[in-house]
């Protein structure tokens, strides 16, 4: 017999019982699915965090007060870091692998346009900030050199709390009142989208000096809530890590083990959030692969059941010359096509989940090439390991026994 004659015949056995086949895939066809879409949710989600972390700037550190205990909490020193820190860190004797330094110190804030009134986050800084934080403008200018050495009343606004004070007017050359204080909103910046870790399109921003004359309590003038470093390209951040590492340890007169200070890369904290999804997503991915074991076992008793009903039929092949081989590749290439399509349907219901979910989830849930094909491939295996039993069984009946059986 062919391979053909063997297909069209496992075909025919599997029409024969449609209702006990497509329960019999029933399993892996859920496996599959169930596996995929938990895998495309982790791909999907590594993706959104690294493009919410190239947004922010892969080629940006944040120096920031107090030291990281070993449980992530931040220890005392909260006040450490000052002006004169962002001064030493900007030099090129000392740094030469920093680009620029935008140190940063800001409160919260209502910020109002006649009768309206938005909360939003006051951002002080330097004149580099637009450089180092990569951030353009969409209308009007940013605050200039003089301006920050006199502490102008002048603002730069986000898009966001642009929108909501002034809607579709001109924000530019406006006036709004924050704290009892007016100020001139000489720019709007360009928007960068609100992620899960921050909105900078809610914000606003005007010279540091401003906001330690006018906006938050002379004990809190001269320190920092933190400073922004841009190093020179993705290739320099480490190097640039352990000169401003340097440079602060011999400002605050501290060692490695008392340091009140800790620099955080979107590099390592882009590898350590993947790690944590793809953990999570294997765990998730293997949890649902159980569902393919069980269909695995399903496809196997189906399979053990055919045997037994088709006893005599078994006989009349063996009587008419076919081998013990024969017969366990006709029972392997039934094992074998429950189980592809199962993964075929399977991949099918994958796919349609995923067009689902990212609409719903505002997430990409990724079905890759790659990863359709591996389920197909496994779909088709764990059909051929479920069916080696009961085709081994049905090769080895003898023609006598199997003939007198009714």
């Amino acid at each position: 017999m062919s391979w053909s004659e063997t297909f069209r015949t496992a075909v025919e056995a599997l029409l024969g019982r449609r209702m006990r086949s497509l329960l019999t895939m029933l399993g892996i066809l859920i496996g599959i699915a169930a596996v995929m879409l938990t895998v495309g949710l982790g791909e999907g989600a590594r993706h959104q965090i690294t493009a919410e972390i190239n947004k922010l700037g892969s080629n940006l550190l944040i120096v920031m007060p107090g030291s990281a205990s070993a449980s992530g909490q931040r220890t005392a020193g909260i006040q450490s870091l000052t002006l004169e820190d962002a001064e030493t860190i900007a030099d090129p004797a000392v740094a030469p692998d920093v680009a620029g330094v935008a140190p940063m110190m800001g409160t919260r804030a209502s910020v109002q346009y006649g009768t309206k009134d938005w909360s939003s986050q006051v951002t002080g800084t330097t004149v580099d900030w637009p450089v180092v934080r990569a951030r353009g403008l969409m209308d009007g200018r940013f605050f200039t050199q003089v301006e920050q050495a006199s502490a102008a009343q002048v603002v730069v606004l986000g898009p966001t709390t642009a929108g909501n004070l002034f809607a579709d007017s001109p924000a530019v050359g406006q006036e709004v009142v924050i704290s009892g204080q007016t100020f001139l909103v000489v720019g709007v910046l360009e928007s960068v989208g609100a992620s899960s870790m921050t909105n900078d399109d809610d914000t606003v921003v005007m010279p540091m000096t401003t906001v330690a004359q006018r906006l938050v309590p002379p004990a809190s003038a001269r320190s920092l809530q933190a400073i922004y470093v841009a190093a020179r390209d993705d290739a320099s951040i480490s190097s640039a890590h352990q000169q401003i590492t340097r440079a602060l340890t011999v400002n605050h007169a501290t060692t490695s083990a008392d340091q009140d200070f800790s620099i955080m890369t979107f590099q390592a904290l882009l590898t350590a959030m993947n790690s944590m999804t793809a953990v999570l997503t294997t765990l998730l991915a293997g949890l649902a692969a159980i569902s393919l074991v069980v269909g695995g076992i399903g496809v196997m008793n189906i399979m053990l059941v055919s045997v037994s009903e088709r006893v005599r039929e078994i006989g009349l092949r063996k009587a008419l010359g076919a081998t013990p081989a024969l017969i366990r590749r006709q029972f392997l290439v039934e094992a074998g096509i429950l189980g592809l399509l199962g993964g075929a349907l399977g991949v099918a219901l994958g796919v349609a989940g995923a067009a689902i979910l990212t609409p719903l989830l505002d997430l990409q849930v990724t079905v890759s090439l790659p990863a359709t094909l591996l389920a197909l491939a496994v779909s088709l295996g764990i059909g051929l390991i479920a069916g080696t039993y009961p085709a081994a069984r049905a090769a080895n009946l003898p023609p006598i026994d199997a003939l007198r059986s009714e």
